[in-house]
């Protein structure tokens, strides 16, 4: 009995007080997330094959074998940047269709958010758009999954419009294909734009896109 009122007192003084615990957690929290950001900004000079977690590392200021205390291997690294970068957008953009009584509406808040989530988290679309067709296999692979995600989300909402609801489940998925690669092109052209009146430009062209496909889809008949 007395051995046993030893050990739980033994275990009473080596536990973490939950403040110490709490901010151990935020200071791996962080370190995390500098090794994601420090990956995103070298993955812009390298691409993500020319990547190397002795040059993320010394970006952060922590040996490599501390790397993965956080991250199995690079890829994982890589695949949380991707989540990264399609995560809220997907958010955003399912918010924007909520409302789906007012076609015209839908359109432009939809590119008007792309276009702002762009200019915001333009390293997130620059990786995306380097990797998704020349990148590491498991990153091409986990940005055409997104992408897809993206696609089905979009048929299920278009199903709900009164003009697309008999539509069969084949057609819904190739008119979200068909927006989804617009939105794709567009990002991309975004990206590249030189100055404030080529990113007008790209919108604008952009909404008037997708409305002639939302027109095209009255006369449709499979």
């Amino acid at each position: 009995m007395k051995q046993e009122r030893g050990r739980r007192a033994g275990r009473g003084r080596s536990a973490v007080p939950p403040e110490k615990a709490g901010a151990r957690q935020e200071r791996k929290e962080r370190t995390r997330q500098a090794l994601l950001d420090a990956g995103l900004e070298l993955v812009a000079e390298h691409g993500f094959a020319g990547l190397s977690l002795r040059q993320i590392t010394r970006e952060v200021g922590i040996v490599p074998t501390a790397f993965y205390r956080h991250f199995r291997d690079l890829d994982e690294l890589g695949l949380k940047l991707v989540a990264e970068s399609f995560g809220t957008l997907r958010q955003m953009l399912r918010a924007a269709r909520r409302d789906i009584t007012d076609y015209g509406q839908v359109i432009d808040q939809s590119v008007e958010i792309l276009e702002q989530y762009v200019s915001q988290r333009r390293t997130h679309f620059q990786f995306i758009a380097r990797e998704r067709s020349s990148g590491v296999m498991v990153i091409r692979q986990a940005i055409r999954w997104e992408l897809r995600l993206f696609v089905s989300e979009l048929a299920l909402d278009l199903s709900r419009f009164p003009v697309l609801s008999e539509w069969p489940a084949e057609d819904l998925q190739a008119l979200a294909e068909l927006i989804v690669n617009s939105m794709v092109v567009t990002a991309e052209g975004l990206l590249d734009a030189g100055s404030e009146r080529d990113r007008q430009d790209i919108v604008e062209s952009a909404k008037k896109q997708l409305r002639m496909i939302v027109v095209g889809v009255a006369n449709w008949r499979t």
